[in-house]
Formats: C-alpha cells, structure tokens, sequence
C-alpha cells in the first residue's frame, strides 16, 4: 500500500443496533475517501488463528471466504458521503420562532435557514425545558431508530432519551431501576426488556422483520425473543439433508445486502451445485427466484393462509402428515384439523377453495404438497418480508409452524432456516452458519443508551394516533405488548396505554430516525399528525435532508461513521466475527457531529455534560467496549489498538452442534419448547384466556377473510371494484429502506428508476403485461398509484415477473411531496399503507398487500398543476436536491 494511503477498518452493514457486519477496509488519500475493499481475515487473523470452517455435502464443498463478501451498498456508500443532499450545518424552519408563531401547518413546505451549533442547541435545550415545565417530560416523544450505518458510541439509537432521563435524575434524586429479562445462556446471553426511564415517551419500533413471527408464531412455538425458529448450525442440515427448500416471500439476492451482504446468495449457488431444489413462493419473480429458483409458484399478496391451509388440507385428506410425531410433540392438532376441514366456518380449505383465493391453480397446490410430504423439506426467510408485514400477518407465521410441525419440525433437513447470518441480539442459536468461539458484545456500551430500554412507549403503528388523536386519561389510547423486538410473549397480554399516568399529550418530536413516511405505514396520516397545532416543536438529527425532515422545525446536521472513532463487532457476515476499533476515516464534513456529540452539546446548556459522558471520554468507553466484550481474554487491550481488530476462530466443536429443533425432535420432554406446554401449541391456552373473543387472532390458526380491522383489503371485497390490485412491497433491491435512494451509481440502473419523460427518475411499478393492457399502459409509461388514502407516483415496468391482479413497487422510496398529506412524486407507497394495526389485538405494521388502483397520467399535465413541487431542484442522479429546501441566501 502506498505510503500516502491510511486505511481503516469500518462496518458496513446498514440495519440492526448490536448485529454489524460487511467489515470492509477504508482507504484514504489526501483526506477523501478513495476505495472501499472486502476485509482480509486471513491478512488481520491472530496467534489464535482462523480454523477455517468448511461443509461437505453430495461430493462439494461450501468453505469460510478468506474475505468478506461485500454487497453493492458497502462499495457504493462512499459516494453518499460525499452526496450534494447532505446535512453541514444546523438548519431552521424560517417560519417557526420559539418566541413567536410557529406555523405548524407548514411543515412539509417551509424551507430552513442556517443558523450556529450554539443557537440551535439554546433552541433545543430551552423547548425541553419548556415542554417539561408546562407539559411535564412525557410530552416529549422520542423517535429513536437510527440512520442505520452501524456505530456503537456515536449511535443514533436513545443518546438524546439518555439525556431525558439525566433531567428526571436530577430532578428527583432518584436512582433510575434497571429491569432486564435475559435471553440465551452463559456468553450468549442478552440483556431486552425495559428500564425505568426519565418519564418520556419513547416511540417504540414494531418487530417490523419479524411482525408475523412475533404475533403469532410465538403463540405456537414460543422462540422468544422474536418468535423465529431455533437456527442452530441450519446451513449444514441443509446441505446434508433436505432435498427442498421453500423460499416463502424470501428473496436471497437482496434482503441479505443490508444486512450481511453476498454470504447467502454463495449458499444458495452452493445447493444447486448439490442437487437441492429451490422453490420460491412469492407474487413476484424476485431477484432471488430468477438466480437460483427451481421453480416460481406465484401467489398473491396476503393470501399465503389460505395456500397454507390448502396444503394442510391435502396432507390431512391423504394421510400425508406425521401422526405420530404430533402425538408427542404438540397439543391441540384436532382444533387445527376442525378449522382446515371447514367445521368452525362451513368452508373447508379445499385446494379448489385456494385457488380462487391466492391465485396458485390447485393442481399446482396438490403436486407442492405431495412434494413437500414425501421428502425432507425446510424453509426459508430472509428475516421476514412483504408476507409478514401485511394484514393479519400472525396467521401465515402461525401456519407455517402448524405445516413444519405436520412433516415432523426437527427432523434432519426439516426446519426454518434464515438464508442471511444475522446473529439476531448476539445469540447462537440464531446463527445458521458454523458457530464463532466468542461472538463480541458491545451490549456495556450499548444499553445505557438504548432506545428499546424506557418505561413509556407508543407503538410505531400508532404514533400518528397519538400525535394528533383527542386522547386522555378517560379515553387513552390503548393496545397490548410494548411491540419492542426482543419482549418476552408474556408482554402481549399486557395492556398499555397512552397518555401514561399523571402525563400530558405529546407536544415535541426529537427524532434520529427521520424515514417515518418512507418506511412504515399510514405516512400521509403521520404527515397530517406532525402538522398539528398540538405539536409544538420538532427537533430531527440527520445525515442527509430527505423524508421527515422536511417536517421538523429544528435540523441537527449528522455525521457518517466514516467520520467518527468507535468501536464495533462484526457478528452477522457469515464467515467469522470481528472485533474492530473503527479509527475516523475523514474529517467530519460541514459543522456535522455524531448523535452522541450533538446530545452532549444540547447536554452541556442543560448543565448535565458529565451526567451524560459518565465521565468517560470516548477513548474510555472504547477501552470498556473492549474490556466487556468477550475478547478481553485473548489479548490485552494494548493489542488490541495496536493491531486494530480481532478475529475471532471458529468453534471446534461446531460439527457436533444439533440443528434448529432437532434436539426438540428426539427428545421434547428433555429439550421442551418455551411455549407454556413445552410443545407445538396448535390451540394457544393463552390465546385463549387472555383474548377469548379475539376472532382476528383466535387460539388455532385461521384464515382471516376479513374483520373490523381491516375490513375491506382483499379482492374479494367490494372495495376491490375501485382498487383492483394488492400492492407487495418488499425490502428494495437497490436500496435499504430509504437509505442509498440518492446514490447515482444505482440509480443508473434500469430496474432501480424509470426515467420518465420529463427526465424525472420514478420509482418503478412493476405490472403484468395483461393487466397493463387493459388499462392502456406501456412499458415506461408514468402512472399514478392511489386510494382513497392518497397516491404517488411510479415509472411502469412491464414484466410477467409480477402476476396479475397484484402490482410491485418496492417500499422506501424518498418522499417529494405534491400536496402535503396527499400526494407525492417520489413513488413512496408507505403513505397510502393502511393506518390501522395488524389486527385488533397486534400492534405490527400493515405495509403490504393493500389494495390500490392504477392509472396512467401525464406528467406534464400535472406539473401545470403543481408547478412549485415539480420545479424543485432536481438532479437524476440524486433525486430532489437539498437547494429545494434550503434558504441559503
């Protein structure tokens, strides 16, 4: 390496507040970023060594790589930090004064002036102060999700809730309780749960990866913390053993990238080398179908039950399940078997019944489950998708484990296996891959600042509720279970409510997590929420000016890692952990500084600097990173700095390792289920108790048609008339959510935007070629995407990869608005998602498999109309530029 070059190590996974991966190698010349390149565990390996791993299976081999497998996010980020929408300098609503009219009614129009760190952070102290004093601190909500790069120290996820929690401290003299639950065994062990907060209210996330998992499967295998299946060494059980794999809603060639990067995409090569078919289910043929599928059954959005219910139905009439097994590993099968037979509702879950319901042919549903019974099959996620995050989404979830338990769960190659290596809260047992010696914890660091660890929560779902609901103590908003991923399933019998005792409403939003309009549902409903008069202040720390920071009164410009010093741990890529010092790539750009150093500089006007540092300089928390996290043992801490990582070997026992369930399969009174009975629940005693007139979410898995939540989202309702299509909307091949949205080197791409005539780049909609015709729509024609909620915008893609009657566009996309709350241009389909929750008694996210119309339009039409929003300063390459709402004359 030239002399002039420094390199520094740096993760670049894009989700997950404790599960970093994708470590990569910064080079650096003459201050700017010049490379990103794949870390060399063989180059940066110890004494210890690496005892590289390897499956043997059928004649191949499936080894560790030497380096890490980068995706096209880690490479391509480099530019993003350098992008022309980003946040240098604090920025104010030129129309909004603390002393004076703050004009709520425009947020989402305004545009902001710059102004110092030392104003800003006056403003933010003063309005907390304030707030607390009129209101009391509950009527600060705190929006704590992340900009989602990961860090450790500088992370976005509670800093600002910590401080709060300082004000009560000092207020009240009172120690702040800490009440954890604990997760795993020995080192595995985790620290979820909640503590006794400062009195805030923290907005908590839904289980969004896992909203189906948590709701409902969790009721029929237990599998806390988030209801996914045990997956303990699954990438060998697989190889060695089953002769199918089912990827339902799963799509290996894009999910990963955020996550772990291009690991799982090498498995799923590796098993069609061995012979192991691929089977994808899903509406539309998917990255990952069209690389490695075998065979693409499509089914329409949302109606995964109903062909759940249809295999099970073929097996029971075929005597093609595992009787036996059910006997001694599971209770309540005769309910399941009464509701698939038609005995609760008169209808029984024929194949023929299917078909007309999700869209597969019922002889294809016969041939499925004839394969699938007579052969060792698993199936496989990628932490969820589009079919667990849509309307009742706990009934596909709780089905999927009622089917896995008929074909006898545990046995060798019949499992649910996550095709990505995401070491979900640092536990092994979520590990698919050969299991590490250690893997690294940062939880010492981590959890005094976590957002997931306060008393007072409002579920994401039902945050506009809250903004600008008429709530009180005589009429709260009420739900149950925190929803917080990680909470025991004993939480979901808790009822919560908001205001919380002796509170006011909220009256001020500080949010690190600015991508609410762009990444969960009822965006346009949010917008119209953040607008109320109620809302006094809004305060938003960010990266890059997008999404709901074109709400906030106040911006607090934000950082990259590439511009911090943190320590990190690399548990999630697949092939080894790494514990890592992530030495400042570059100097911070602008006036930018990381969340921690913009919370302790509005901590230093509050008087309470100290009492959030804890005394300790960032070096400090660094050596206590170190000391905390497992590793300690194997090298000193002088080491540690002086060689910049550690990584760690894998387990020499890994082979040994039982797989998923199988140690519940040979022996369920030994190796019980965390279910109340120790085995598979088909009917929930605690279902049943505790929400007995549930007929959404009854004690046995059901097919849902529709109910008072959701009452009209199936093309089988008259409002379907209107809105013919279901919208999927997955995770985005091109992008994680919102982030990389204004990254050129995609947005080139010919499936990542349709460059439209007036040289506007949309998101793309992906519709078939029959349905196409039949509204007059051609190939790169723009259309509009509505109901009565709103609508966007989106770029036709004419494909047979997407069937009919369903549409695709990915969620995520940048919001542009048109008409604030009810309409945009950027093709962000949250906004026009349901409000309402999962179902009467679940409070998950509905962000799929809606009901929407299309049409075509004319742009230029409609940039008469709307002149101001569609002469925005754009560029293709970036999408709407920052000069759009920036007042920087």
């Amino acid at each position: 390496m030239p002399n002039d070059i420094k390199t520094t190590f740096k993760t670049m996974g894009f989700c997950g507040p404790c599960t970093a991966s994708d470590t990569a190698e910064i080079d650096v010349r003459d201050g700017r970023i010049l490379r990103t390149r794949p870390f060399s565990y063989v180059a940066h390996q110890s004494e210890d060594g690496l005892n590289p791993w390897s499956i043997k299976a059928r004649g191949r081999e499936f080894k560790a790589k030497e380096k890490t497998e980068l995706s096209p996010f880690a490479l391509a980020y480099k530019q993003r930090v350098y992008s022309p929408n980003r946040i240098l300098y604090p920025m104010k609503r030129v129309d909004w004064d603390p002393q004076g009219e703050r004009n709520p009614q425009n947020r989402g129009k305004s545009k902001y002036e710059r102004i110092s760190w030392d104003e800003a952070t006056d403003i933010v102290a003063a309005e907390v102060l304030r707030i607390k004093e009129s209101y009391g601190l509950n009527s600060i909500l705190v929006q704590s999700d992340g900009h989602h790069l990961i860090k450790t120290i500088h992370g976005p996820r509670g800093t600002e809730g910590y401080l709060l929690d300082q004000i009560a401290l000092k207020e009240t003299g009172v120690e702040l309780a800490n009440d954890f639950w604990m997760h795993g065994d020995g080192e595995g062990a985790v620290r979820t749960g909640r503590a006794k907060g400062g009195g805030y209210t923290m907005q908590a996330r839904n289980p969004d990866s896992w909203e189906g998992w948590y709701w409902g499967a969790k009721h029929m295998w237990g599998q806390d913390p988030v209801g996914e299946g045990d997956q303990y060494n699954l990438f060998k059980d697989v190889a060695n053993h089953a002769e199918s794999v089912l990827f339902w809603g799963c799509d290996v060639e894009t999910t990963p990238w955020g996550w772990g990067g291009c690991f799982p995409s090498r498995y799923c090569f590796f098993l069609t080398d061995i012979g192991v078919k691929q089977i994808y289910i899903c509406p539309d043929a998917n990255y990952g179908a069209v690389v490695h599928a075998d065979k693409w059954i499509p089914v329409l959005p949302n109606t995964d039950s109903a062909l759940q219910l249809a295999i099970a139905y073929v097996w029971i009439d075929e005597g093609l399940y595992d009787e036996q097994y059910l006997e001694t590993h599971a209770i309540g099968f005769d309910w399941f078997v009464y509701h698939v037979k038609g005995g609760d509702d008169g209808i029984p879950k024929t194949p023929k019944w299917a078909e007309d319901v999700c869209g597969v042919p019922s002889r294809t549903i016969k041939v499925l489950a004839r394969h699938w019974a007579k052969r060792n099959v698993s199936i496989a996620h990628c932490n969820g998708g589009s079919m667990i995050r849509s309307a009742y989404s706990h009934e596909p979830a709780r089905l999927e484990v009622a089917l896995l338990g008929m074909q006898a769960l545990g046995a060798p190659g019949r499992n649910q296996v996550k095709m990505m290596e995401w070491q979900l809260f640092g536990l092994a047992s979520q590990m698919p891959a050969p299991r590490s010696e250690v893997i690294p914890t940062l939880n010492d660091i981590l959890w005094p600042y976590a957002a997931d660890q306060r008393e007072s929560f409002v579920p994401e779902t039902l945050v506009p509720e809250a903004l600008a609901g008429d709530f009180d103590h005589e009429r709260p908003l009420t739900w149950y279970g925190v929803t917080c991923a990680g909470l025991p399933t004993e939480d979901q019998f808790t009822e919560y409510r908001y205001p919380v005792e002796g509170s006011e409403r909220i009256h001020m939003v500080w949010t690190d997590a600015p991508k609410w309009t762009s990444s969960w549902n009822g965006g346009f409903a949010f917008m119209d929420a953040i607008r109320s008069e109620h809302i006094e202040f809004v305060v938003a720390q960010h990266i890059w000016m997008e999404d709901d920071c074109l709400l906030a009164d106040l911006i607090l410009p934000i950082n990259t890692k590439f511009e911090e010093r943190d320590i990190n741990c690399d548990i999630s890529s697949g092939n080894y952990n790494v514990l890592m010092v992530e030495d400042r790539s570059i100097e911070p750009l602008g006036e930018s500084k990381s969340d921690y150093e913009s919370t302790l500089e509005v901590a230093r006007k509050l008087g309470l600097y100290e009492a959030v540092t804890g005394g300790e300089t960032v070096e400090d928390k660094i050596r206590r990173g170190f000391v905390g996290s497992g590793i300690q043992d194997r090298l000193s801490f002088e080491e540690f700095l002086e060689r910049g990582c550690y990584v760690v070997p894998t387990a020499k026992d890994w082979e040994g390792d039982k797989a998923g369930f199988q140690r519940f399969y040979e022996d369920p009174e030994r190796y019980p289920l965390s279910t109340p009975s120790g085995k598979i629940e088909y009917y929930s005693p605690r279902l049943a108790k505790h929400f007995p007139d549930d007929g959404e979410r009854p004690p046995y898995p059901h097919w849902i048609e529709k109910g008072e939540t959701h009452p009209d989202e199936r093309l089988s309702t008259p409002r379907a008339q209107r809105y013919p299509f279901l919208l999927v909307s997955n995770h985005p091949h091109w992008r994680l959510h919102s982030q990389m949205d204004d990254c050129a080197w995609l947005r080139e791409i010919e499936t990542c935007k349709v460059m439209g005539p007036d040289g506007y780049r949309y998101e793309p909609l992906w519709i078939n070629p029959a349905d196409a015709a039949e509204l007059g729509i051609g190939h790169g024609d723009i259309v509009r995407v509505y109901n009565e909620r709103g609508w966007t915008l989106g770029g036709a893609y004419v494909s047979e990869r997407v069937m009919r009657h369903a549409v695709l566009q990915d969620h995520g996309a940048r919001i542009d608005p048109i008409v604030v709350g009810e309409s945009d241009r950027g093709g962000t389909n949250n906004l026009i998602a349901p409000k309402a929750v999962a179902s009467k008694n679940c409070a998950g996210e509905v962000t799929s498999g809606y009901l929407v119309g299309v049409e075509k339009v004319d742009v230029f039409e409609l940039a008469a109309r709307y002149p101001e929003a569609f002469g925005r300063p754009y560029d293709p390459d970036y999408g709407v530029l920052q000069d759009a709402w920036f007042d920087l004359d």
